[in-house]
């Protein structure tokens, strides 16, 4: 995501809108309960969590399984490198507004790189030369800004995010800097070559998904608590009400399925 200020009346009007929610969102963010969660929610969340389930249930774990056994693992790995490069001019955006130069420096290196050597994204140069990814989104960028998370949510189709968090997504998708840029049908192309990105994804880490989705005695839970775990164990907030005492050595076991 990027924040571009579009040429026309219309983008221009997304740009506004997306900087506004982001303050109205932003400005909800409510203490954590004594087990570091923020949920005023609930009901309605779990409500949603039961949609999403039934959905990975009858559509996306299906549809994932199908993915993975039948497109070869070499094309699955082209298809991954292609949707983390269109990924990386949203990250250089986000690294600038978050100061952070150093990684704006190296994720442009690394989309250079990816672009010439990789052969357009298609093979990932950058990594094989030392040059590792640096994933950011908006979300973070309001962390860094010095937004508090907010409420938990639960999103139809996405899953798990918090206020903060959904503002981010939102800003991330409208102003996109790759979305910006390309031409429609190219935009639309990207987009669908990130979401079978996102099903080699949930393919991959079906069976620990599909433990918390469906071998939990309360998934909703274990979800809500995996991600915000995960969440705040990425923006270096281990500690800090982190709901499990703050692992320092916390792995992500959900690997937010639902993602963008």
């Amino acid at each position: 995501m990027g924040l571009i200020i579009p040429s026309n009346s219309r983008k221009g009007g997304q740009y506004v809108a997306g900087v506004a929610l982001c303050l109205l969102l932003a400005g909800c963010a409510g203490k954590p309960g004594p087990d570091g969660i923020n949920d005023p929610y609930e009901e309605s969340n779990r409500k949603v969590h039961a949609f999403n389930r039934g959905l990975d249930r009858a559509l996306v774990g299906p549809a994932s399984k199908g993915y993975g056994s039948v497109v070869p693992q070499p094309v699955k790995k082209v298809v991954g490198n292609v949707a983390d490069t269109l990924d990386v001019p949203g990250d250089i955006a986000n690294d600038l507004l978050q100061f952070n130069i150093a990684d704006a420096a190296q994720n442009t290196l690394r989309l250079a790189v990816n672009l010439t050597m990789g052969v357009g994204g298609i093979f990932d140069a950058s990594t094989a030369i030392g040059l590792p990814g640096k994933p950011t989104d908006f979300g973070e960028t309001l962390h860094v800004w010095g937004a508090g998370e907010g409420a938990y949510l639960e999103l139809p189709v996405l899953g798990p995010s918090t206020a903060r968090d959904a503002t981010g997504r939102v800003v991330d998708v409208v102003l996109n800097p790759v979305r910006l840029a390309l031409p429609e049908r190219e935009a639309m192309a990207a987009t669908v070559m990130g979401l079978f990105a996102r099903l080699g994804d949930r393919d991959r880490y079906a069976d620990t998904v599909d433990s918390i989705l469906y071998e939990s005695a309360d998934s909703y839970a274990q979800a809500r608590l995996l991600y915000l775990q995960n969440r705040r164990f990425q923006l270096g907030q281990t500690g800090e009400a982190a709901g499990a005492g703050g692992d320092d050595d916390f792995i992500d076991p959900y690997e937010d399925p639902y993602a963008e």
